[in-house]
């Protein structure tokens, strides 16, 4: 039976004889149903219109994206970390051709993901892989729609998965909302991978928050405030956020003290 992946958010589902009458993620209120109504497809017809694009995106980061754009459109980021690289976020699709690449950059040794937007195809990745671990919060097991044994699911605050690379919850868009720290990143002056749970604002100079981006609702104060505390003790030079060349590339922890500030007073007034 097929793995059904729903066309609006990209999430591979567990298998069924015919697609699901709903995807539970598109109809929380923080996506979105298509205008055309639930629609689905397959990894096989996937293959057959899209491919996997690879581009490097910064200093030990190689981005993976899907051509032409599919569902939220996001990139997963390869980080050839020197103990062993780690697929941070996720798309839908995966095939041979970028399996083999991304081996030459660095074997994967883990997936890690932000939050249950971009789970994507991981199981399909994990297999493709080598059955390597899937890392997603606890606080957002409940999202899951494949269920699989590669699924670790970690909690807490902060979880180390090789030297120098660290998952740290910020909670905020989602409960389990969680960024990586790479700190040999940025050739040596550390990176954060943040998603869109600190989101690289179109200036590409601030980030911002939300608790729902397409449905234009905020994120309150208070969930703010956590997300810059997690990532306060942090000494990072660059954020790379969920799209193609979304990134701030320079003096990227100043910029994000002066984007909470910015976010807190515009709520405030």
């Amino acid at each position: 039976m097929p793995h059904y992946i729903c066309a609006t958010c990209g999430t591979q589902h567990a298998e069924t004889t015919l697609p699901p009458e709903h995807c539970d993620i598109c109809e929380d209120e923080r996506q979105y149903v298509g205008w055309d109504g639930q629609r689905w497809t397959t990894l096989n017809e996937l293959r057959a219109t899209h491919r996997v694009e690879l581009r490097p995106e910064g200093p030990g980061l190689t981005g993976v994206g899907v051509e032409p754009g599919f569902a939220i459109q996001q990139r997963a980021l390869h980080v050839a970390a020197s103990t062993g690289a780690v697929l941070w976020d996720c798309v839908s699709l995966v095939d041979d051709a970028a399996v083999a690449a991304l081996a030459t950059l660095g074997r994967v040794r883990a997936i890690a993901i932000s939050h249950p937007h971009y789970y994507a195809a991981c199981v399909e990745w994990s297999r493709a892989l080598g059955d390597v671990p899937v890392y997603l919060h606890a606080d957002d097991r409940r999202w899951v729609r494949r269920p699989d044994r590669c699924i670790v699911h970690w909690e807490g605050e902060r979880l180390t998965l090789a030297g120098g690379v660290m998952l740290i919850r910020c909670g905020g868009h989602f409960e389990g909302g969680t960024v990586l720290h790479w700190r040999d990143g940025a050739d040596g002056r550390g990176a954060l991978l943040s998603g869109d749970i600190l989101q690289v604002s179109q200036d590409r100079k601030s980030v911002s928050f939300m608790w729902s981006f397409p449905n234009y609702v905020p994120l309150g104060a208070t969930a703010v405030r956590r997300i810059a505390a997690a990532v306060e003790p942090l000494s990072y030079e660059q954020i790379y956020g969920a799209w193609w060349r979304r990134n701030v590339t320079a003096d990227a922890k100043p910029a994000v003290a002066r984007s909470v500030d910015r976010y807190l007073h515009a709520i405030a007034g």
